[in-house]
Parts: C-alpha cells; sequence; structure tokens
C-alpha cells in the first residue's frame, strides 16, 4: 500500500451524538472511508494520520437513501463507515491543530 492511497482513505470523520457518546465511553472513533477500503488499510491510515495505535476496526456499508428532488425520484450514494477502536494510552483530538 503506497502512502498516498492510505491518505485517500479516510474522506471524514462522522460527527454526531452517537459517535461522540462512543468516543468518549470507548475512546471509538467514526469516520467515513472510501467503499473499496478494507480493514487493514483503515487501520494503516488511521496509524498514518493520527500517529496513534489501532486495536480494532469495525465497518459497515451504509445504503444512500431514497429522496425526492422535485418531481423525480433520486437516491443517495451509498458510502462506508468505519468505527476505529484505540488501544489503551491512545486518543485522537480534533481541536488541536487549527
Amino acid at each position: 500500500m503506497n502512502k498516498d492511497r492510505l491518505m485517500q482513505i479516510i474522506v471524514s470523520p462522522v460527527i454526531s451524538e452517537k459517535s461522540t457518546s462512543a468516543a468518549d465511553q470507548d475512546k471509538q472513533f467514526v469516520f467515513r472511508v472510501l467503499k473499496n477500503a478494507s480493514k487493514p488499510e483503515i487501520t494503516r491510515a488511521v496509524e498514518l494520520m493520527f500517529e496513534v495505535e489501532v486495536d480494532q476496526v469495525r465497518v459497515l456499508n451504509c445504503k444512500g437513501k431514497a429522496k425526492r428532488f422535485g418531481a423525480m425520484m433520486g437516491k443517495r450514494s451509498d458510502w462506508k463507515k468505519a468505527y476505529i477502536k484505540l488501544k489503551p494510552g491512545h486518543d485522537i483530538d480534533f481541536g488541536a491543530g487549527a
């Protein structure tokens, strides 16, 4: 796996009530990732970008919602979500850096 591919794996963090409580209780962070990303790629990408050690990765394929755009029916894109559990003593701080 090359470094360019790993830098593109993580699309964005998922910030919601559920993901915030998971981060507070279990040191588990939620990211939106590429649809074709594998668990080992996600692990290496998180370790590279945030300089932490990953304990466990769980992935979820989220189906896009069917939506109406005026008279036309459409569909949002499918996407993949990854739950990252960190080893004890490691943490990701999204507030630091800017």
